[in-house]
């Protein structure tokens, strides 16, 4: 092992070591919750508030993993619901760890705004098993995560994405990619978007950059939260006019939009 390397790993032990002793001698809050932290790491959130986060059903459209709703479970007979049949959705797929909502929704807030990698961490692994569950056909050669626009970036300092994309990719053992896309538009400054306003306002927004190649490649494509799909839907349109064999959407999060219900089998 060259001793450059070796010297990188000695130091982030060191310094998980010091957090951790740290987090021992000095006890901090939980930051969702504010109860008194027990473990021993650098992870800022409880184990009650990690055991919180909301799941998603194990039943889910095939293709942008909505769960099936009440209305849907009773007249759906196909694997795809009637949005990606009836949008037609550049990805493949789509997967989440979680709902958007309650403590899991606080945490993704809390990464967004603040850089701590030991929640991005904490993610990654999470993300893992997804990830490794998705269907052959879509097994990744690529990892990618949506960018921000440049401004967004320089302004924030990080792109929130990359917190868990990185340890993803690593523990994945694929290349991960953070710079192949480029976001052209930046986001309209109004906070809440409807619906058809979050197609608007990502419709050709991002784009392979110059001397960019995904030619024949099946892309992870990352992002935080999965709202409407449009940003996903976007970015894999680039994507895909680049020459990508596949993509597949994973999030953090996803909103849903209709009261869940595991379809029955027919």
């Amino acid at each position: 092992m060259p001793r450059s390397n070796a010297r990188v790993r000695v130091s982030r032990w060191m310094e998980t070591l010091g957090g951790a002793l740290g987090a021992v001698v000095f006890p901090s809050d939980c930051r969702l919750c504010k109860a008194l932290l027990t473990r021993a790491d650098r992870l800022p959130i409880c184990d009650a508030c990690l055991g919180s986060f909301p799941g998603l059903p194990k039943e889910v459209c095939e293709r942008c993993g909505q769960p099936w709703s009440v209305e849907a479970a009773e007249e759906e007979s196909s694997a795809i619901c009637r949005e990606c049949r009836e949008r037609g959705f550049a990805f493949d797929a789509a997967r989440s760890f979680g709902t958007y909502e309650g403590m899991l929704a606080k945490a993704i807030v809390l990464l967004k705004y603040e850089e701590i990698d030991p929640l991005g961490s904490w993610f990654a692994k999470q993300l893992e098993k997804i990830a490794r569950g998705l269907p052959e056909k879509f097994g990744p050669d690529l990892v990618v995560p949506v960018p921000l626009h440049r401004a967004r970036q320089k302004e924030r300092g990080y792109n929130q994405v990359d917190l868990f994309g990185r340890p993803l990719a690593r523990r994945l053992g694929l290349p991960y990619r953070p710079v192949l896309l480029q976001r052209k538009r930046a986001r309209p400054e109004k906070q809440l978007l409807h619906f058809d306003e979050r197609w608007d306002a990502v419709r050709g927004a991002f784009a392979i950059r110059e001397g960019g190649r995904v030619d024949n490649f099946r892309i992870l494509l990352l992002d935080d939260v999965m709202t409407s799909g449009a940003t996903l839907d976007a970015c894999s349109r680039a994507l895909r006019a680049a020459g990508a064999k596949s993509v597949a959407g994973l999030t953090i999060a996803r909103a849903v939009r209709q009261a869940t219900r595991v379809r029955e089998s027919a």
